[in-house]
């Protein structure tokens, strides 16, 4: 008996020795860092959950030895995974953006620039856990232009879309949780965000093909310059809307061994060939430095969505134009 007792203590303390849960605090407030990016320098990387918490495994990631930490408004943190602490902390950048205040009594004007909506699977791009897309709304009013709503074509069904021809068929439950950003126009690229505020939704089966966010309490004002808004991929979350850990490769055995596919996540994003200009970018969070490209052929190959001519995603936006 007392044997095997050794034996399970010996087998936790394995585990826990493989196994390492850390939480990300903010250094002044000691309060969670929500959904801080953790990338472990070779393409590949995790997301903190809701209360900073992310779990490394050296038993999954043997040779991985340096974790890059970041998160929106917090000085970059560089550590090592050996004896990774419990907790660590980010710095809050010094620098606070100017918040601009309209009262309620100011007239305004509402006007949309419509989103565009299909349900053509071929005409979807796949989200995948680091992708980023970011669309570019220029201010053609030159008014005071506040952002009160992004308005997202969404298309629930994902490969298996041909089974949905009979009524009889039940969609596929989901839950993927998406961070909203928005940024300046910077020579043409997303540049410094306009917001340190986190703006978190949650998709599921239960939407409709268009996803309306309200984002009017965020006081969103488009620069005079234009303005970049993206949706960012967190991953799939559990029926409550806490995020799972999600992996950004699945192994699928082949006759010539073990090959990586990328995991992709509903809902699907539809793409359209209706905007004449390109203004569609696109990221990978732990590929490439980080680094925005513009949706157009010369940048991506091999993009069946480019080869058919769609370019951009379909993203609207409701807007409260101010009068003078």
């Amino acid at each position: 008996m007392i044997r095997k007792h050794l034996v399970i203590l010996w087998m936790f303390g394995a585990f826990a020795n493989a196994f390492t849960q850390t939480s990300i605090l903010n250094l002044d407030t000691k309060e969670p860092v929500s959904f801080a990016t953790v990338s472990f320098g070779n393409g590949n990387g995790v997301f903190a959950d809701d209360e900073g918490v992310f779990k490394f495994t050296k038993k999954l990631y043997s040779d991985i030895d340096s974790l890059y930490i970041s998160a929106l408004g917090f000085q970059k943190l560089d550590i090592t995974t050996k004896n990774l602490a419990d907790t660590l902390f980010l710095m809050p950048h010094e620098d606070q953006l100017n918040t601009v205040i309209i009262t309620s009594r100011r007239k305004f004007k509402k006007k949309r620039v419509d989103a565009i909506i299909h349900k053509n699977y071929y005409k979807c791009w796949l989200p995948t856990i680091e992708s980023e897309i970011a669309v570019f709304f220029p201010n053609t009013t030159k008014r005071l232009t506040k952002i009160a709503s992004v308005n997202l074509p969404i298309k629930l069904e994902a490969s298996d879309w041909n089974k949905r021809k009979r009524s009889s068929t039940k969609v596929k439950s989901f839950s993927t949780l998406f961070l909203l950003h928005f940024y300046e126009n910077t020579d043409g690229f997303p540049g410094k965000t306009l917001t340190y505020d986190q703006i978190v939704f949650r998709v599921t089966e239960a939407n409709s093909n268009l996803f309306e966010l309200d984002v009017t309490d965020y006081d969103i004002f488009i620069p005079e310059n234009g303005v970049f808004v993206s949706i960012q991929v967190l991953g799939y979350t559990d029926r409550n809307g806490k995020l799972l850990p999600n992996k950004k490769y699945r192994e699928v055995k082949t006759p010539k061994g073990l090959v990586k596919i990328s995991t992709t996540f509903r809902p699907l994003l539809p793409f359209t060939d209706q905007v004449p200009e390109s203004r569609t970018f696109v990221k990978r969070i732990f590929l490439n430095g980080n680094q925005w490209i513009k949706f157009e052929k010369k940048n991506i190959e091999n993009s069946n969505l480019l080869r058919t001519g769609q370019n951009n995603y379909g993203m609207g936006l409701g807007l409260q134009v101010y009068k003078e």
